[in-house]
């Protein structure tokens, strides 16, 4: 089961291309200018099971998925099963947002999530560091991490947007 406050479909804000998000319910981080503070309650929102929530994704063939938040990092088990499942099934590539450095990630519970997401954008959001120029971002110290290049590379490699594909 994962905590879901919302599904929006066919977003373009939270990663190229159309996308399904699901914003989860729970964060910790309480940024201060947090865009989305409702989403701080750790038992908000409703509860969805892995099927409910790819009935939703696989009805748009054509929009990738976006793990959002809240920070689907505190609910990095069933984030897990849900990303597993999407990629055994589908094509999709999976977006993630968490108030975690993607460092610290790599040696929690959480691992297991990294290793189902293609894109990580990672960091707390900081006010004084705001700047709507960023793309899928929100401060300049978050950074957009090419999850699969990471790991097989063993460092830190930061995505590249493919400009054609987003035009």
């Amino acid at each position: 089961m994962i905590r879901v406050l919302d599904i929006v479909e066919d977003t373009m804000v939270d990663g190229p291309g159309f996308r399904t998000a699901i914003y989860c319910a729970g964060c910790q981080h309480a940024c201060p200018g947090c865009h989305n503070p409702q989403s701080w309650a750790m038992d908000g929102g409703r509860e969805m099971t892995t099927d409910q929530l790819m009935r939703i994704i696989v009805a748009d063939p054509y929009a990738n998925v976006t793990f959002t938040g809240g920070d689907p990092m505190y609910q990095a088990e069933g984030f897990a099963e849900l990303a597993r499942i999407i990629h055994q099934q589908t094509n999709k590539d999976i977006w993630c947002y968490t108030g975690f450095r993607f460092e610290t990630l790599i040696h929690e519970e959480q691992r297991e999530l990294l290793e189902h997401i293609d894109v990580l954008v990672d960091g707390p959001y900081i006010e004084k560091l705001r700047d709507p120029d960023l793309l899928f971002r929100g401060s300049s110290n978050q950074r957009i991490i090419d999850v699969t290049a990471s790991r097989y590379e063993g460092r830190t490699i930061l995505w590249k947007p493919d400009y054609l594909m987003m035009k």
